[in-house]
């Protein structure tokens, strides 16, 4: 099976300025991949140069088998949804309005959405269970359901591919729930999902491969259960963890505070 977004030696950064190098990785279709990292290790600009909002400094990024540059913007935006962090909106938008804005891809230049861009958007509703929430503000929600109709958005763009940078940050233990089932799901949908975390429980319970990021480097990437434990993450933090908590063959990590 092709890669639906692969990167092949990798240099990333901004203009004067290299934040990585040397990395390679390949999201396939139906796959979930979890990129953990410390702060300032590099993972959203990593997110930008996979989706070209950021050029590569070196190196190739690829999008179903093309080179990423060889796309439109919106040729681009109609195979790979992305939803930003901690996106904050001061207009008092319902969750209908603000998922129609991921047609925009779809649509000319002032074009008004139609009844198959408003069928869109609803079925993209319909597929995260929020579809009874169409008509409330974004302000009148809790942020578990905020977070959804931003991954509806990003639904309504048709993508092949969904990237997601920390997608359950600031949220309350259920909503996180909520948002990670729904990653999931959109993998059991077909969908290739790549989201940043930096909860190693969330990447193991949720994703199929895990990157490990830091200073800019790859220090591990593969099976997620191979990956994501408890010596790597030592590696990955420079601190202890604790996994001992583990019950049902499942580790639990957590910070190695009092751990000898």
């Amino acid at each position: 099976m092709s890669a639906l977004i692969e990167a092949l030696d990798l240099r990333f950064g901004h203009p004067g300025r290299i934040v990585g190098e040397g990395l390679s990785l390949s999201l396939r279709a139906g796959q979930v991949m979890a990129l953990l990292g410390p702060n300032g290790g590099g993972k959203t600009t990593l997110l930008k140069t996979l989706l070209g909002l950021l050029p590569a400094q070196g190196g190739t990024v690829r999008l179903d088998g093309r080179p990423l540059v060889d796309w439109s913007l919106p040729e681009r935006a109609r195979r790979v949804g992305y939803v930003p962090q901690g996106q904050a909106n001061s207009f008092g938008y319902s969750a209908r309005q603000m998922v129609l804005m991921g047609r925009t891809a779809h649509l000319g230049l002032l074009a008004r959405p139609g009844a198959h861009d408003h069928s869109v958007a609803d079925q993209a509703l319909r597929r995260l269970g929020i579809d009874h929430l169409a008509d409330r503000s974004v302000h009148r929600m809790s942020g578990g359901e905020r977070q959804l109709v931003l991954i509806a958005r990003a639904l309504a763009q048709e993508p092949r591919a969904v990237l997601l940078d920390e997608p359950t940050a600031s949220l309350d233990f259920g909503n996180q729930g909520l948002v990670m089932r729904a990653i999931r799901a959109l993998a059991e949908e077909g969908l290739g999902v790549l989201f940043t975390t930096h909860d190693p429980n969330q990447a193991r319970r949720c994703a199929d491969t895990a990157l490990l990021l830091r200073e800019g480097r790859v220090l591990a990437a593969g099976a997620v259960d191979e990956v994501v434990s408890a010596g790597q993450l030592r590696a990955l933090y420079g601190a202890e963890v604790d996994d001992s908590g583990g019950q049902g063959g499942l580790p639990v990590f957590l910070p190695g505070f009092g751990v000898q």
